[in-house]
């Protein structure tokens, strides 16, 4: 084949286990073969709406066979995927339709407020809904009806390994979301990287309830599970009842999700019942996995394989495996096998052992840049290596902890102070529901930790009680000089705390 890409790999696992069930979703279930001419047949009628190689379509969409049709779809023709997040407002989605310069957008019914409002300002030039043609007075292409129609002669467009695949927005805490530039080379040795690293075989079954729009959810589990022709269980949201179900059901054998989601499943009063005997693998994301969250599923003989990532490594950068979940509980890991990374200090000499340092990260999964804006992409990617921003330690063994974010270290009289640690430490008070730290201005240290608190539901603390706590734990000048109580933190559409604005309301 021509196609060496992430479009090519219906078509491969088509003729390798064409019977195999790919995908197993409410609305229909495909096998390998089915999956291939459903995309293939969509690659057709894209082309027949004038998308080339290099254009960009996106999707606006839960969880559905449409998303990965889509991308499948576009990389047979070359074109590059644009995932859009189903949470942000009609402003934000604007400035990324707009932004990435998609000229085609492929939208579920659930999002049809949105659509509306887009549809007077964004630079689409077709609209194709999954839900069908709205109407006699709607120019909105049917999905389905697209398909159908389309022919399904085979497409093999050369498509190299360094062409674009996909512009994944990041979160963007500070100012607007940035666009990472992942390629097709990228989205496939992060899948190697998952496969050589946490053992995924031919015969699994992943079920997949996060949204597929962000990088965990498609790019550690999906695609993984797919190139190794396993089969995707895919649901629109996460439910802790509806997930013991679809075990049982169907036989899952790999689990996503971040530690409330893990805890969520074991408070189910089923959980103790509940068969688990075909589960193999715990995929955790988002934060480190709490030690009594391990031993829990220990318990029923599960062991966690947690890591660190982001968008612009495609997301795998660090990986602690089932053996060493409860000797390095707290680390992310060490470097995927087909990755490199380094924690260098403010001089650029490499950290030792225990000493905060930027994590910086290199490696074929690692992103080529920003989408637009060769500045950030200056500043971020640096002689091969792309600085995260994010502080971490290393032990004697190469076990990395996150610390916290590099520009939410507060310095106070010299000190630094990661947000990161002081949380952590509110966090065991049983009144905290959440917090945040950042640094306020101060006339004598330049500027002095301050914790913003929510209480649990029915909880009571005052400022004093909450300091008090931190005595003897934590050096006095880490210690939050005032606390502030609220009923919610700004958190941006992907769940991020905006520290931003939090620092702005002094």
């Amino acid at each position: 084949m021509r196609n060496q890409g992430i479009g090519s790999w219906t078509a491969r696992r088509a003729r390798k286990s064409p019977e195999r069930l790919a995908l197993v979703h409410p609305e229909r279930s495909v096998s390998y073969a089915e999956l291939y001419r459903r995309t293939t047949r969509l690659a057709h009628a894209l082309r027949a709406l004038g998308v080339r190689r290099g254009d960009r379509v996106a999707y606006l969409g839960p969880n559905h066979p449409a998303f990965l049709e889509t991308l499948f779809a576009a990389g047979q023709l070359g074109a590059v995927l644009v995932p859009l997040n189903t949470r942000l407002a009609a402003p934000e989605l604007h400035h990324q339709l707009t932004d990435s310069g998609s000229s085609v957008l492929v939208h579920a019914a659930q999002c049809a407020e949105q659509v509306a409002a887009l549809r007077a300002t964004a630079p689409i030039r077709d609209w194709i809904s999954l839900s069908g043609a709205e109407g006699p007075e709607s120019e909105d292409a049917g999905y389905e009806e697209l398909i159908a129609r389309a022919e399904e002669t085979p497409l093999d467009e050369p498509v190299a390994l360094d062409e674009l695949c996909m512009i994944m927005y990041t979160s963007g805490t500070t100012g607007r979301a940035k666009g990472a530039e992942l390629t097709h080379g990228n989205l496939t040795w992060n899948s190697l990287n998952v496969l050589v690293d946490t053992d995924l075989a031919g015969d699994e079954v992943t079920l997949v309830s996060a949204p597929l729009f962000h990088t965990a959810a498609l790019n550690m589990t999906c695609l993984p599970t797919l190139l190794k022709g396993g089969t995707i269980v895919l649901e629109q949201s996460f439910d802790p009842t509806r997930t013991l179900d679809l075990i049982e059901r169907h036989g899952v054998t790999v689990l996503f999700g971040v530690p409330a989601m893990y805890d969520a499943i074991s408070a189910h009063p089923r959980f103790a019942e509940a068969d688990l005997s075909s589960v193999r693998t715990l995929l955790c994301g988002g934060a480190p996995v709490p030690l009594a969250t391990i031993r829990t599923y220990q318990a029923r003989g599960l062991s966690f394989i947690q890591g660190y990532g982001m968008t612009e490594a495609s997301p795998g950068v660090l990986l602690l495996d089932r053996e060493h979940a409860l000797t390095k509980t707290g680390t992310a890991g060490v470097p995927h096998f087909f990755t490199d990374a380094r924690l260098v200090g403010v001089d650029g000499t490499e950290a030792a052992p225990g000493e905060p340092a930027e994590i910086l990260v290199q490696g074929p999964n690692v992103a080529r840049g920003y989408w637009g804006l060769p500045d950030a992409t200056a500043q971020s990617f640096q002689d091969g290596w792309f600085r995260t921003g994010d502080v971490a330690v290393a032990d004697e063994d190469g076990y990395v902890t996150i610390v916290d974010r590099l520009k939410d270290m507060i310095i106070s009289g010299g000190e630094n102070i990661y947000p990161a640690e002081v949380e952590n430490a509110l966090y065991d008070h049983p009144a905290v529901a959440e917090c945040a730290v950042v640094g306020i201005p101060d006339e004598k240290w330049g500027e002095v930790p301050r914790a913003y608190v929510v209480l649990a539901p029915g909880a009571q603390a005052t400022e004093d009680e909450l300091l008090a706590s931190l005595l003897g734990r934590l050096a006095k000048y880490k210690i939050p000089k005032s606390v502030v109580f609220t009923g919610a933190l700004p958190r941006n559409a992907g769940g991020k705390v905006l520290k931003a604005q939090l620092r702005r309301a002094q």
